[in-house]
């Protein structure tokens, strides 16, 4: 099937955070726009793009039964996930035991941390950082110690071993939280980078929790390493999490799933998850898993990666081009963009706040990049057709980076 990736959906009035939401979460989506100006939504990371039609029709099969009891995933749900690795990731040897289940990433990433840590526990974890990291680590009582990324001469970013090891061992550290590919930056990890940063934490006895929720939209032919996949002692200490939400925009389903080789920490891992009343599968979702891992879902997901690498390659361009005093860098995967304006802001003797609401002001529906520990930067979703991403970009630029205020 051929998918239209340019239609412009409206979403208004259909339960959707992206747009429904604006004006109406202060430190997300503050304000609402001049009149004359509509909002491109390029905060929450979800998609602006219909779905695959293999997911709505699983749904639908599975609706047209009346019945609606309880129940548990079928074998057809692990064999999706289980084939969907092999194609897409390049992993094999997965099991049916081996997958677990959890409402979210981000639950899952709690569940493993009470196996691994105490309450007051220092945790390490990259910066930039992804803001649900820092809540739900602070939110259940542990402490973040963070290692900074760093840019390199050509502006990649990059892990610093050192830093790490030196983190690890002054604050006693047990436990990682690690991100491939890595939101907000967009960097796609080299096998060669992921098994330095697993050496790091093997020397130091450190427990891996691994978010993969990106790793099948890598962009412009960059390919995936599985964190698992590294060495033997990675596959042993690292729980990794995973979900079609990202890939399918689907997040509104609710679902996602562990791969834990380790047998013990699985098992508590999952103990931990099954204990909370709230962490139980949709029936609904089961069919949706089944209904993305499938041919069709792989043709979709096929049709997609072009048309956002196109995105990510015209935003690049542009800022690179336009925008004296803002840089980026040029996302590998993921389909978010994270802008830094230090030296703009410096510049043109504005504030982060000041530029934010600029934005906010016309229309940019953008990102503050405090949230994710970066005080000048911005984070900006690039999953819209190419119209709506050509259009937020011409008025930062009318309205924004090169106007007068």
């Amino acid at each position: 099937m051929k998918y239209n990736f340019q239609e412009l959906i409206d979403r208004h009035g259909k339960d959707s955070i992206a747009v429904d939401g604006i004006g109406k979460l202060p430190g997300f989506a503050p304000s609402k726009p001049k009149d004359g100006f509509d909002t491109i939504p390029m905060w929450v990371a979800d998609m602006n793009f219909p779905t695959a039609k293999s997911i709505q029709d699983e749904i639908i099969k599975r609706a047209q039964h009346p019945l609606f009891g309880y129940f548990q995933p079928n074998n057809e749900y692990y064999q999706a996930i289980i084939n969907w690795h092999k194609l897409r990731k390049n992993v094999t040897g997965i099991k049916k035991e081996h997958i677990g289940y959890e409402n979210g990433v981000l639950g899952g990433v709690v569940s493993a941390l009470k196996v691994f840590a105490a309450p007051g526990d220092k945790v390490l974890l990259h910066s930039p950082t992804y803001m649900g990291f820092t809540n739900c680590v602070l939110n259940n009582g542990y402490q973040i110690v963070h290692s900074p990324l760093v840019k390199d001469n050509n502006g990649t970013w990059r892990m610093d071993y050192e830093d790490m090891d030196k983190k690890i061992k002054e604050n006693q550290i047990h436990v990682a939280i690690f991100c491939n590919p890595h939101n907000p930056t967009g960097r796609v990890w080299t096998k060669d980078e992921i098994a330095k940063a697993m050496e790091v934490y093997e020397r130091n006895n450190v427990w891996v929790i691994s978010d993969e929720i990106w790793s099948d939209l890598m962009m412009n032919g960059h390919h995936y390493t599985a964190t698992q996949s590294v060495s033997d002692w990675a596959k042993q200490h690292t729980a990794a999490f995973y979900a079609p939400s990202k890939t399918f925009n689907i997040a509104g389903l609710i679902g996602s799933y562990s791969v834990i080789y380790n047998k013990p920490i699985r098992e508590r891992i999952q103990s931990v998850g099954e204990k909370t009343i709230y962490n139980s599968m949709n029936v609904f979702s089961e069919h949706a898993l089944i209904g993305a891992y499938s041919a069709e879902g792989d043709n979709w997901l096929s049709q997609l990666l072009p048309v956002l690498s196109q995105n990510v390659n015209f935003a690049y361009d542009y800022v690179t081009n336009n925008f004296a005093g803002v840089s980026t860098f040029k996302t590998e995967g993921t389909y978010m963009m994270f802008l830094d304006c230090a030296a703009w802001l410096k510049e043109h003797h504005k504030t982060q706040a000041e530029l934010l609401k600029r934005g906010w002001d016309y229309g940019i529906g953008w990102q503050d990049g405090n949230l994710f520990q970066g005080p000048t930067s911005i984070r900006l979703n690039l999953a819209s057709p190419i119209s709506r991403i050509e259009e937020a970009f011409d008025r930062m630029n009318k309205y924004v980076f090169n106007a007068e205020w």
